[in-house]
């Protein structure tokens, strides 16, 4: 069986434990995740929300970014504006917050 066979047979029941215990960092019976085993149950369910067309927004790691899409606060923006030529930041990106 190929691992592809293994999500598509994969009980939805088995796939909300692997996404709680990489919620919570450990196992149901309390036992930490390794780095290994964090990673390939990341895969595991990467691959299940896949095969079984999960809404992007229900899917592990989703970032609603609402209203602070496409602003400075969104990751997925450039950061070029206000940093000079030699990489620095600009003052342009800073303010004081005085009280």
């Amino acid at each position: 069986m190929t691992y592809e066979e293994l999500i598509k047979r994969l009980d939805p029941a088995v796939y909300q434990s692997l996404k709680r215990a990489l919620e919570l960092g450990k196992w149901p019976d309390g036992r930490n995740l390794s780095d290994e085993q964090r990673s390939i149950c990341m895969e595991a369910v990467i691959y299940y929300e896949d095969h079984h067309n999960t809404p992007m927004e229900e899917r592990v790691g989703y970032l609603d970014r609402g209203e602070k899409a496409g602003t400075a606060c969104d990751p997925s923006v450039s950061r070029t504006a206000g940093k000079s030529s030699n990489g620095a930041a600009g003052s342009d990106q800073y303010f004081e917050v005085k009280s």
